[in-house]
């Protein structure tokens, strides 16, 4: 049988980065054809957010994109560690924390910085936290999702290359 690749997008409280991160790549597998192949998820590495969804200025940007952000926040979780293939961190913080969180060192070997897979915005070493930031802030985070998502995508196995074990 087939098994999917798990990725979790995680960033500090799970309501701008790490849910438009989510956002992104299911709208780009969806549109590659290629749902069946994954299971999308993010998390926060603080529960402050706990069960809202993205805040409003995220999600506004992000729908004149086309995107439907409806996750609702939730804190990254041990078991996490064990249920994803890849777990991706915004900025330095959340790697520093999630490595600190790993349960092992493959589990944390998991652990990778969303900006490795930017192709345009290669000079980016991390996705800001837009929160305090304008209208441009949520722009600009959402520019790098896109193309870092895009990048990602193109590393992915297929679910004809993973077979459960």
């Amino acid at each position: 049988m087939k098994k999917p690749y798990r990725i979790l997008f995680v960033c500090l409280g799970n309501i701008c980065r790490s849910s438009s991160a989510e956002g992104v790549m299911k709208q780009l597998i969806e549109k590659a054809g290629r749902e069946d192949d994954f299971i999308i998820d993010s998390a926060g590495i603080l529960s402050y957010h706990q069960g809202e969804l993205p805040d409003s200025r995220m999600r506004a940007h992000a729908s004149r994109r086309g995107y439907n952000l409806t996750h609702r926040s939730r804190p990254v979780r041990t078991e996490d560690f064990y249920n994803f293939d890849l777990i991706i961190g915004m900025d330095d913080r959340n790697i520093d924390d999630l490595k600190d969180r790993a349960p092992s060192p493959a589990e944390c070997s998991k652990i990778h910085r969303m900006t490795e897979y930017c192709t345009k915005f290669t000079y980016a070493d991390h996705v800001p936290d837009p929160y305090y930031s304008g209208a441009e802030g949520f722009e600009y985070v959402l520019d790098l999702l896109e193309d870092a998502c895009a990048g990602l995508l193109k590393t992915l196995p297929s679910s004809s290359e993973r077979v459960r074990e």
